[in-house]
């Protein structure tokens, strides 16, 4: 009998806001080649012998600033999510699918939960990455880790993945609906959309032609073949849905990265530089939105509330507002349904084409998989 599971996949969050806890979390984190995607010795080097000497303390210190008594904030709101989801499923659709929450680093870990699903009889997962923009970085790897698992499982599930979601009504709606009305009342002279940064390598080894992702100007503006997985497309296009649904002028906003890691060139222009630039040029009131996450976590919490809440304030900005993350609002969770449906997440009819393009891999060398 055919039994069908819904999985909700989000990034990752240590264990607690401690050393001890954050060394093994960024250890898995910063391993992934597709994060940090230089060779692997020199990855491993500049993981053991820099980065998890120095790092794990300075990160504790920041998870310590956002953690709650009911612990890390992406993983509260993940689950609350989560919860919200499995009921509207259970309700609308089917009042036995199982639908689990896993992360892609860290815990609960996507191998234990699927292992789990597996125990409970599911022959399909239809898997849900919670980026909204496609990144190799994030729905790439979780693609890879999701293939990994189920290919060492000797009676290996179907599985379908629900891509991007950069512009769907079903989360541009409740992200704008969310804020409308203190954003109206701030009354912003600008308006920013921060997402987090990828090397600017990611986007051009997506462009195989090479003329076109960062080889010329306004590329992300074309909706072409060659950029329909572009992350740096999509944030865009991500960035004109909310500007469209909320009134916003065309030189009412502009778009950013954060997060950047090392010294090889991220995507630009840079949120901290920005934020300076702006407060320096004359803006007073900045509202930022940080709409490459779906659930308020370190990044959004401290590296813009509250580190770029100062930066903008100590060069002449007066007010700043950071709009909350769509988290576990109820707009979102059923919007997320609504993305998941017209994905074909729920259809029978899908079933036989994922079914056939399934690969099947032999068993590891030295006995059969788990």
């Amino acid at each position: 009998m055919h039994k069908r599971a819904l999985l909700l996949v989000n990034l990752g969050t240590p264990d607690a806001p401690t050393e001890a806890a954050v060394r093994p979390y960024l250890k898995e984190f910063l391993s992934d080649p597709r994060v940090v995607s230089i060779h692997p010795v020199a990855r491993w080097l500049l993981l053991n012998l820099i980065i998890l000497r120095t790092r794990p303390k300075r990160s504790a210190a920041a998870y310590q600033k956002v953690w709650t008594e009911a612990g890390s904030p992406l993983l509260v709101e993940s689950e609350k999510l989560t919860d919200k989801v499995r009921a509207l499923v259970h309700r609308d659709i089917d009042p036995d699918m199982p639908v689990a929450l896993a992360m892609r680093y860290g815990n609960p870990s996507m191998q234990s939960v699927i292992d789990r699903l597996c125990d409970e009889g599911v022959t399909e997962v239809v898997c849900v990455p919670l980026y909204p923009q496609f990144a190799s970085a994030t729905t790439g790897s979780t693609i890879e880790k999701l293939n990994d698992i189920l290919n060492h499982k000797w009676t290996m599930p179907s599985a379908t993945v629900v891509g991007a979601f950069y512009d769907h009504p079903g989360f541009i709606e409740p992200q704008a609906a969310l804020v409308e009305d203190e954003l109206r009342d701030f009354n912003a002279d600008h308006v920013l959309f921060s997402f987090h940064g990828v090397p600017e390598d990611h986007i051009r080894w997506g462009d195989k032609s090479g003329t076109h992702c960062l080889a010329k100007n306004g590329c992300c503006d074309e909706d072409v073949p060659v950029n329909r997985l572009c992350y740096r497309a999509h944030c865009v296009r991500t960035a004109k849905a909310l500007a469209a649904r909320l009134g916003l002028p065309d030189d009412g906003y502009s778009v950013t990265f954060q997060s950047r890691l090392g010294r090889t060139p991220w995507l630009r222009p840079y949120t901290d530089e920005t934020l300076v630039r702006l407060a320096q040029d004359g803006v007073k009131r900045l509202a930022v939105f940080t709409p490459a996450f779906v659930a308020d976590c370190l990044e959004t919490i401290e590296e813009i509330g509250m580190e770029g809440r100062e930066e903008f304030l100590a060069h002449g900005g007066e007010a700043f507002f950071l709009a909350p993350c769509v988290n576990a609002d109820d707009g979102w969770a059923q919007g997320l349904v609504d993305i998941i449906r017209d994905a074909g997440g729920f259809s029978n009819r899908k079933l036989a084409v994922v079914q056939d393009a399934q690969p099947r891999v032999a068993a590891a060398a030295g006995g059969a998989p788990s």
